[in-house]
């Protein structure tokens, strides 16, 4: 029996090693392919990283082809993209034509794109870190969807992430990490390409073991994977102790040196260093050059004993980081170069690489090219027997129903922040399956973001029950906030990057887990541009969820200009998958956040952004009539229609709303006719325009854009006098939509504190600023 097992070890070895060595090659061919043979029409270096993706060949086989089980998901770092291509190509899910378009349109993107590649990405990767990140708040959502009864318990994956040592220099992984912790992380893997060089230097050689502390401390389990099994066993002979004393204690920019320099190199060092001690010079003259070479480059991340072991060792859902030293530039004749991360072989040292695995010219691409048939049948079954072949495609997760209406908060004065929270607790008190799949989250501003009365009904979020102390102890507060298992609010530290992770993570549930979430997140919104690469990032995903930004603007008068925001509109309008609205009136909040709630499940849906305020206004009375609405969820309508060629209008977003309505009434008597137009949303008005005037270069047809539908009842040449509390750029394009003059209102330098009168005085967002720049443009005329 022992020898049966014995010999099924030594087939799996051998078969993840002939992969190893097959993936090294497919990703290096691509990336040759796409810089040295497809012709480049604009001349540029298309890239790529060859040394990068060769670093981690052995740990994604090892991981890729046993490790890896159908329920867990994997984050590859961006610059082993290749990798994960040649893999999918092994398994016939990623097409030759792709391939050979790597980086070219169409093709292989760049890095790893739930969205953009054709095979099965689990999360995309890209902006270094984020990545990392994402696989531990995809795990706290995974056990949210646990306790919630969405998934077994049995059935829970493991959320892993291949990551490059560099990465580790990003603060986001530490933000990530203590939040971990203090939501008892688990089901997560780490695996770090410990090559010891990035794209400028070498790893400092005094973070040796500061990475475990660090870890450690937080809960992890650390496995380090320094020594394959061939040194391992030099170091058991005569003068082999002596040898890894020196190899502990080298450098690692020295390390690096010498493994480019090879054999001989490392023959002189180490004769020079520890040639006279006992039995050294025995041990290193039992290896010929290459011999010692492939010794000293040896290394756990390489051996694949070593990885089998430490991945079969983690079989627990403890979090496990796990350091395995590889050597950048692994098998390639660039293997140690401190210049190797951008570098490439050139045709010469390609050449060399394919001949020496017997792979003939012209079958480059064969997926088993240079094997004879035996092997590569043998190779096909083994990748066809693996879990990952069996790993079925993401679930389509039903829609959850959205009522036809919500409920509009009374109130003959409100502020959009406050209704928000009303319209959330109505809904939390509905018993409407909405209620029930909606998640918030907050980087510690809940009550001041108005969630804590949704919190008070729904619960926090916790797989262990803690006891409200104050609670308990008769001690009277507004919060009551219970933590439990079935509590839909996860609370998190103040790190705007966790936050938005977060929100990615639960926006991704439906193609995850086949159970869709409709998380709702608030932030204040200045410090939205706090974690703006993490935003990027889960929309770059199309992650669903619902932003809201409040409080904004010059109108936090008292906090000064560190928490006022400036330019979060264009923020909302650049943002590629986020639809950027901001209502001045309860009425269109409501309307808006359930359109926000079925929009987000729409295949041609994206995430929501509200841009909310705490200032409370008075709501006007629509009398019935609720042509409005149409119009408001297009990003605009007339709160008070413009006689036809009328020569003027006043266009306002959000909370400037009194003071627009003041000056349109001073103005009414002076300018026949003038129309009031309230904006909901630049950013689809915006949208609609630029729409409108690609079609007239695609053939896509000539309808009229909504921002040319609502200017069209204006003269021709008319003027428009804009105002936000923002970027006054978020509006005044609306000129060039109908070649109309524009008097521009905002706010487009940091505030600070005062009252509101004082401060809309100051920046030009009060009745008399609206006023003077009508006069400002009749005059200019």
């Amino acid at each position: 029996m022992t020898d049966i097992i014995a010999k099924d070890e030594d087939a799996l070895i051998s078969n993840l090693e002939q992969l190893d060595t097959r993936l090294r090659w497919l990703s290096s061919w691509m990336i040759h392919n796409a810089n040295h043979i497809r012709p480049k029409r604009d001349g540029l270096k298309v890239g790529g990283h060859q040394a990068s993706c060769a670093s981690m060949t052995a740990i994604m086989s090892a991981l890729y082809f046993h490790a890896l089980r159908p329920q867990d998901k994997v984050a590859v770092k961006p610059h082993a993209g290749p990798i994960l291509h040649a893999i999918h190509y092994l398994l016939g899910n990623q097409l030759l034509d792709r391939m050979q378009r790597f980086r070219g349109l169409g093709g292989v993107q760049s890095y790893p794109s739930r969205t953009k590649d054709a095979i099965p990405v689990d999360f995309s990767t890209g902006s270094v870190g984020l990545g990392v990140a994402v696989t531990a708040f995809t795990s706290l959502v995974q056990d949210y969807l646990i306790a919630h009864d969405a998934i077994r318990e049995e059935d829970a994956g493991r959320m892993i992430a291949l990551m490059g040592d560099a990465e580790l220099d990003e603060g986001n992984i530490y933000e990530c990490l203590i939040e971990g912790y203090k939501h008892d992380l688990r089901n997560c893997w780490w695996i770090v390409d410990y090559n010891r060089q990035s794209l400028d230097s070498t790893t400092a050689d005094r973070m040796f073991r500061r990475f475990d502390d660090i870890f450690e401390t937080c809960g992890w389990r650390v496995v380090t994977l320094k020594y394959g099994k061939r040194q391992r066993e030099a170091f058991a002979r005569p003068g082999g102790k002596t040898l890894e004393e020196w190899i502990d204690n080298c450098p690692n920019a020295e390390f690096a040196a010498l493994t480019y320099q090879g054999g001989a190199a490392w023959r002189d060092r180490l004769m020079a260093d520890i040639g006279r001690k006992p039995n050294v010079k025995k041990l290193l003259d039992s290896f010929d050059d290459a011999a010692l070479a492939a010794l000293m480059t040896n290394l756990g991340g390489h051996c694949m004993e070593s990885l089998i072991e430490a991945f079969d060792s983690a079989n627990d859902d403890r979090p496990t980081l796990f350091i395995a030293y590889t050597v950048k530039g692994f098998g390639l004749p660039l293997a140690g170069h401190k210049d190797n991360h951008s570098g490439m072989m050139n045709l010469a040292q390609m050449e060399t690489f394919r001949t020496g695995l017997g792979i003939s010219e012209g079958q480059e691409w064969e997926p088993w090219g240079g094997l004879g048939d035996n092997s590569a049948a043998q190779l096909q079954a083994f990748v066809d027997a693996s879990p990952l072949s069996r790993k079925a495609a993401e679930p389509v997760a039903p829609a959850v129903p959205v009522p036809a209406r919500l409920p509009t908060p009374e109130g003959a004065e409100q502020s959009t922040q406050a209704a928000f929270g009303r319209i959330l607790l109505d809904l939390a008190k509905s018993g409407e399956p909405l209620a029930d799949r909606i998640v918030t989250t907050a980087p510690d501003v809940t009550q001041t973001t108005n969630l804590g009365a949704f919190v008070n009904q729904r619960g926090l979020f916790r797989r262990r029950e803690l006891a409200d102390v104050f609670q308990k102890a008769r001690i009277p507060s507004a919060q009551k906030w219970s933590q439990h298992a079935a509590g839909q609010h996860i609370e998190l530290g103040i790190a705007e990057n966790n936050f938005f992770i977060m929100l990615a993570s639960l926006g991704l549930a439906a193609p995850h887990f086949g159970t869709r979430l409709l998380p709702v997140g608030t932030v204040y919104d200045p410090f939205i541009s706090r974690g703006l690469d993490a935003l990027n990032y889960g929309c770059y995903q199309d992650s669903r969820f619902l932003l809201v930004g409040t409080p904004s603007g010059l109108t936090l008068a008292a906090e000064g200009g560190a928490h006022q925001s400036i330019n979060t509109p264009l923020i909302g309008m650049g943002q590629p998958n986020l639809s950027y609205f901001e209502p001045a009136y309860a009425d269109e909040l409501t309307l808006i956040m359930r359109w926000a709630f079925d929009y987000m499940q729409q295949p041609d849906g994206s995430s929501v952004y509200l841009r909310l305020s705490t200032r409370s206004i008075p709501q006007v009375a629509r009398d019935g009539d609720d042509g409005w609405e149409a119009d408001a969820l297009k990003g605009g309508y007339w709160l008070r229609r413009p006689a036809v060629e009328a020569e003027a209008a006043i266009v306002f977003t959000g909370v400037v709303a009194p003071e627009a309505l003041a000056a349109w009434e001073i103005l009414a008597e002076d300018i026949p006719g003038l129309g009031l137009l309230n904006i909901t949303s630049p950013d689809l008005l915006h949208r609609g325009w630029s729409a409108r005037r690609a079609a007239r270069w695609t053939g896509e047809g000539h309808a009229p854009c909504h921002a040319e539908e609502l200017l069209s009842v204006l003269a021709p040449g008319a003027g428009l006098i804009t105002v936000l509390d923002g970027s006054p750029g978020a509006l005044s394009w609306l000129g060039g939509v109908l070649g109309m003059r524009v008097s521009p209102l905002g706010t487009d330098r940091f505030g600070q504190t005062g009252d509101l009168p004082d401060l809309y005085r100051t920046y030009r967002l009060d009745a008399d600023a609206i006023v003077d720049a009508a006069a400002e443009l009749f005059l200019r005329n």
